[in-house]
């Protein structure tokens, strides 16, 4: 198996756990941090560096003073947050809009023509995904919002339903957040049409009961990002719940990769999916436009 270096782009909860993943993970040869301040990139560095030494990882970890030094990573993960209090009762992620929207249009204009994969988990994150991927004028450019909501889905289903999670399948498909459409939903392979009562509230509930519990979800979109990478790599074919582009807009769909080319693998919807699809489109692109004013200004040359 070939190794690849991957850069990391936040030292907070989730890049933390990704580095963590990254170093035990076989294909991985290299982790570099970068974070706001050098304390933090070197901090995690460090102790990702432990971690490699006592686990016998052949990983080499070091920290970057800027995301320009990543130009030779195969893949970065993009997970900085803003500081900003979130007080949003609704729609909680799209809350973040304002205060890393000017993070991640630098970071893409830092990496403008980069030529590895990258992956966005910052919130709201189908809106980050696509400014990245417009502003740093690149293609190979996944969100891993839905892919995570995915799996929220199908382990309350498989509560509810009392069945192991494997007999499940399902895609949740449109926006992280609100607007999320859950479609697809299979039974031991044969299309479940009667969905328990309470499944899709106790998916969106779990992020709450995280953030209540520990203040931050981390190990889910952590790996999220590692399914992300491997099949974005071409070390794994298969399908992942991504954001990506489609048909115009940017929104979370199925991607089924083959040695690591996407194809948007959509399953047929309902008319109402179809519906609640277009309508998550729809906003995620007024949220897109309306990010527009909290953009950093271009500087005359």
């Amino acid at each position: 198996m070939t190794g690849h270096t991957v850069g990391i782009v936040g030292a907070g909860a989730v890049g933390q756990t990704v580095g963590a993943l990254l170093v035990t993970a076989p294909w991985c040869t290299g982790v570099k941090v970068v974070s706001r301040t050098a304390p933090a990139a070197a901090g995690l560095a460090c102790d990702l560096e432990d971690l490699a030494a006592v686990t016998g990882s052949p990983a080499r970890v070091s920290h970057a003073r800027g995301p320009g030094e990543l130009a030779a990573c195969d893949a970065a993960v993009i997970c900085p947050r803003a500081l900003f209090t979130n007080s949003a009762r609704t729609d909680v992620r799209m809350a973040g809009l304002a205060a890393n929207a000017p993070v991640i249009a630098r970071l893409a204009r830092d990496l403008n023509g980069y030529r590895g994969v990258v992956i966005v988990v910052t919130n709201p994150v189908d809106v980050m995904t696509r400014l990245f991927a417009e502003v740093a004028g690149i293609n190979r450019v996944f969100g891993i919002g839905s892919h995570t909501d995915t799996a929220r889905y199908r382990i309350a289903l498989a509560h509810r339903l009392r069945v192991p999670l494997a007999a499940v399948g399902a895609h949740v498909v449109g926006e992280h957040g609100d607007s999320a459409v859950p479609c697809a939903t299979t039974l031991h392979g044969h299309a479940l049409d009667l969905i328990p009562d309470g499944a899709v509230a106790d998916a969106r509930s779990r992020p709450a009961l995280i953030n209540a519990g520990i203040g931050r979800t981390r190990c889910g979109p952590a790996g999220a990002v590692l399914a992300a990478l491997t099949h974005a790599l071409g070390l794994t074919d298969g399908t992942l719940e991504l954001s990506t582009r489609h048909q115009g807009a940017w929104i979370g769909v199925p991607v089924q990769f083959t040695a690591g080319q996407p194809t948007v693998a959509l399953p047929r919807l309902t008319p109402d999916q179809d519906t609640a699809l277009a309508a998550a489109a729809d906003k995620l692109d007024t949220a897109y436009r309306a990010a527009a004013p909290y953009l950093p200004r271009r500087t005359a040359s």
